[in-house]
């Protein structure tokens, strides 16, 4: 069994019906793979959903596994913060993403490997 962490990017995609996106996340689904994301994420959408459209959080929650940041996670974030936020531009946010596939031992899915330069975390573009 597979473990998946989702970046937003990926979440937005599904939310917004991209046929492969949500083709691969229903291949994930027929082999039984665990998908997860993080607060980070759930804040992103959620400060980008409308109003009437705020459900989606509550439904997604349902089906994705919230992953935890911890401690481990930040100290992490940090240092992938230190050593490539001013040589690849690497934001906060995705730093924590990162830190959390990192010390979960979690394939980070995204839509842009350039915001992940990181050597020690395996990643796959959807």
């Amino acid at each position: 069994m597979a473990k998946y962490l989702l970046d937003s990017d990926v979440v937005i995609a599904w939310l917004r019906r991209e046929e492969d996106v949500v083709a691969w996340l229903r291949e994930r689904d027929a082999a039984g793979d665990v998908l997860g994301w993080t607060p980070v994420s759930i804040a992103e959408i959620g400060a980008g959903v409308r109003p009437r459209e705020a459900f989606i959080i509550g439904h997604l929650g349902r089906v994705l596994h919230c992953v935890e940041l911890d401690e481990r996670v930040g100290r992490k974030a940090g240092t992938y913060r230190r050593h490539f936020g001013a040589s690849h531009g690497v934001e906060i946010a995705d730093a924590l993403i990162a830190a959390a596939a990192h010390v979960h031992g979690l394939t980070l899915c995204t839509r842009n490997l350039r915001h992940y330069p990181m050597r020690d975390i395996k990643k796959r573009r959807v």
